[in-house]
């Protein structure tokens, strides 16, 4: 059956991280075609870069959001977190499984990926490497060019489709070969080593272990809209909003039809987006999210400091619109907070004790 699509020998991880595209290369150098996939997840993932780095490195790439399946994944990784919230392990088994469904699609034969052996302490171990590759069912499918020679001969190279002679054995956490590589392609911006995964940082971490807290299964577009703006949580109810005009307009496309969205009336402010996550808010929740939302708003503030006048605040459910008065303060009713990295830790021994709680069910007789 022909490839719906121009063929390529192979299909590469392409993060945007620099090992990932001198995997490319290495690969590209011998004459044969690649394709870089970029999975977009709300967690990671640049798509609007894919032109700019065909430019800057000579690389194709095609945006594949893998949203929905990389959430399943992450709310039970069957190999565990790193310090935050990163699944790294399950990450890398979850892109290469959905590479290999992409393989006919483009006529491709394998696989790449730029780990380096020793690297990475979670991901890229010696033995962790074989965990991937023999979850992913990637064995006689994946070359990783950058540590190839200290890798057991694939299928691709015992064929004589790709030349080992031409891979790479590196390995440790330096960066010298890597920079002298990119040296000589000529690169005039070296990008950085990893892919920027909001993951494993403390301030991602702890706006997506509050959601979780609070919705044990999430949807990706929480996931995203967890990522945006501003975040405050006063219990169950949860608030988003913009501190830039770009903020806003990215909230704005996450908004689904029972939320909540916050606009001043009569002067300049942040767009807002109050989300159920525990039912429909109260009047009382809807107002005192209203007057946060007013106190960002440097003239209302102001208006209401000189003549004592509430500010009218406009609140979208769906098609319908409320407009509520409220004084645009901050020492509100509920106890309206930002995430905290502490709730990191909390999720995850919560999550471990109710999983250690779960009596597994007999074998069907």
């Amino acid at each position: 059956m022909m490839a719906k699509n121009p063929t390529y020998d192979a299909l590469a991880l392409l993060s945007g991280g620099l090992d990932s595209i001198l995997a490319m290369r290495t690969v590209m150098d011998q004459g044969l075609r690649v394709l870089g996939l970029h999975f977009v997840t709300p967690f990671f993932g640049k798509p609007a870069e894919l032109p700019r780095w065909k430019k800057l490195y000579g690389v194709d790439g095609v945006a594949v959001d893998i949203g929905q399946d990389y959430v399943d994944m992450l709310l039970a990784p069957s190999q565990g977190y790193g310090k935050w919230l990163n699944p790294c392990i399950d990450c890398k088994i979850t892109m290469l499984t959905h590479a290999v469904r992409l393989l006919p699609e483009y006529g491709a034969k394998f696989l790449i990926s730029g780990e380096v052996v020793g690297q990475r302490p979670m991901s890229q171990r010696e033995d962790t490497l074989n965990l991937i590759t023999k979850r992913a069912c990637v064995r006689d499918l994946l070359l990783r060019p950058l540590c190839a020679e200290r890798r057991p001969v694939t299928p691709m190279e015992a064929s004589g489709l790709v030349d080992r002679e031409r891979l790479h054995g590196w390995s440790g956490r330096g960066r010298k070969p890597q920079l002298a590589m990119a040296e000589r392609y000529g690169f005039s911006e070296v990008p950085t080593p990893g892919g920027g995964c909001c993951l494993t940082e403390v301030q991602g971490a702890a706006r997506f272990a509050t959601l979780l807290s609070h919705r044990p299964i999430p949807s990706p577009n929480d996931f995203s809209l967890a990522r945006a703006g501003r975040q405050y949580w006063a219990g169950p109810h949860w608030l988003t909003f913009g501190r830039t005009a770009a903020d806003n307009d990215q909230i704005a496309a996450l908004v689904e039809p029972s939320d909540h969205v916050f606009k001043l009336k009569d002067f300049p402010g942040p767009l807002a987006v109050g989300r159920p996550v525990d039912g429909r808010w109260p009047n009382e929740a809807v107002a005192d999210a209203a007057a946060l939302v007013a106190s960002y708003s440097g003239k209302a503030r102001n208006h209401f400091e000189s003549t004592g006048e509430k500010v009218r605040v406009a609140v979208r459910t769906g098609d319908a619109v409320d407009v509520v008065e409220v004084a645009p303060v901050r020492d509100a009713a509920l106890p309206w907070a930002e995430p905290r990295p502490e709730t990191v830790a909390e999720w995850k021994k919560a999550r471990a004790e109710a999983d250690a709680q779960v009596v597994p069910r007999p074998p069907l007789k």
